[in-house]
């Protein structure tokens, strides 16, 4: 099920899941989401009052199966600014906030990068003004955002589970101690 086919009421939260996307009209749903590479775009007709999310993992590619595309950038935006204008949206007025794109490995490949760098890019070819947002950096992200007033807030992924601790003995192996957790 995506988040386009959950009903948001009575609670008027809506969670925004990898590949998902999310319209409405209603001022009181909350749509939301938790980020680290990956990237949502909050956009939305200030005049028409309707807006959306929507949350993708990669800028491009390909892939198999009905539902392959949702996972790219280029599908989640068009998709994303399509509903919006199916709802009674103009393109002139639509005016985007970016999230995420977070670099959360020290290797290589900076996923978070390449999916930040895409979405601006996006936007300015397709002439959509970037309202604000919060992009590139470590770590990942919460995002809420109430799409009808184009209200966002944001806050840093602090959650982690403590080590559990353990009865059992570690070996440190070059200095022969044992080391109790």
């Amino acid at each position: 099920m995506t988040a386009a086919q959950r009903d948001p009421h009575p609670a008027c939260r809506v969670h925004v899941g990898q590949g998902e996307h999310y319209v409405t009209t209603d001022p009181g749903v909350m749509l939301t989401t938790v980020l680290g590479s990956c990237v949502a775009m909050c956009l939305r007709d200030p005049v028409a009052g309707v807006g959306g999310m929507n949350h993708f993992l990669l800028p491009e590619g390909s892939g198999s199966g009905p539902d392959a595309g949702r996972r790219y950038g280029a599908y989640a935006m068009e998709v994303l600014i399509n509903d919006c204008l199916k709802r009674g949206a103009r393109r002139d007025r639509l005016e985007a906030k970016l999230f995420g794109g977070g670099r959360m490995f020290d290797s290589l490949q900076d996923v978070g990068r390449a999916n930040a760098d895409f979405a601006e890019r996006f936007l300015r070819d397709e002439g959509i003004p970037l309202a604000g947002g919060s992009l590139r950096g470590a770590g990942g992200r919460r995002v809420q955002y109430w799409p009808v007033s184009g209200r966002a807030l944001q806050r840093p992924v602090t959650d982690h589970t403590p080590p559990v601790p353990t009865a059992r003995p570690v070996v440190v192996a070059d200095a022969g101690a044992v080391e109790l957790f």
